[in-house]
């Protein structure tokens, strides 16, 4: 992860940023050159594959970036109301599609909080919040499903 050595002097809020989008794209590419029966196989009791990984941090995403800061519901956001539901893929899904989808979630999150600092308050989830603690949030996610998302890809490709 050398990209979050090259802001360590940059402001706080830069910094947050460069880490969240060096686990956006290590979680991404966890699907890089898997088949899509590779990106749907369960390995774990819980329905968790690295597509359904992919499809909740979008979820993740919408809820922290878009719901928190704007207020609109999460069916105005075309998301599932619960965290189980998130991990699931839709029969239509695709690697490509899921993968496509979270990248414009990840560039609305960004163009949601521009212009924000990190001592800005968010209300859209009915309690406040700094951006800075949506970061960290948002940051904790990611950080914890790229972990799982690796062991899955691993597992995967020894198994072919």
């Amino acid at each position: 992860m050398t990209g979050s050595f090259a802001v360590q002097d940059a402001d706080e809020l830069t910094q947050l940023t460069a880490f969240l989008d060096e686990y956006r794209t290590a979680i991404d590419a966890t699907l890089d050159g898997l088949t899509e029966e590779q990106a749907r196989r369960r390995l774990v009791p819980s329905a968790t594959t690295l597509l359904g990984l992919l499809c909740h941090v979008a979820f993740v995403e919408t809820v922290w970036f878009g719901q928190t800061v704007t207020g609109t519901s999460r069916a105005e956001l075309g998301i599932p109301e619960s965290v189980e539901e998130s991990f699931r893929p839709s029969d239509d899904d695709t690697v490509a599609s899921v993968r496509a989808r979270y990248r414009e979630v990840c560039a609305r999150s960004r163009r949601a909080i521009a212009g924000l600092g990190p001592d800005d308050v968010v209300r859209g989830r009915g309690r406040p919040v700094t951006v800075r603690w949506l970061h960290l949030q948002v940051l904790k996610e990611l950080a914890h499903h790229s972990g799982h998302a690796d062991i899955l890809r691993e597992q995967i490709l020894a198994t072919g």
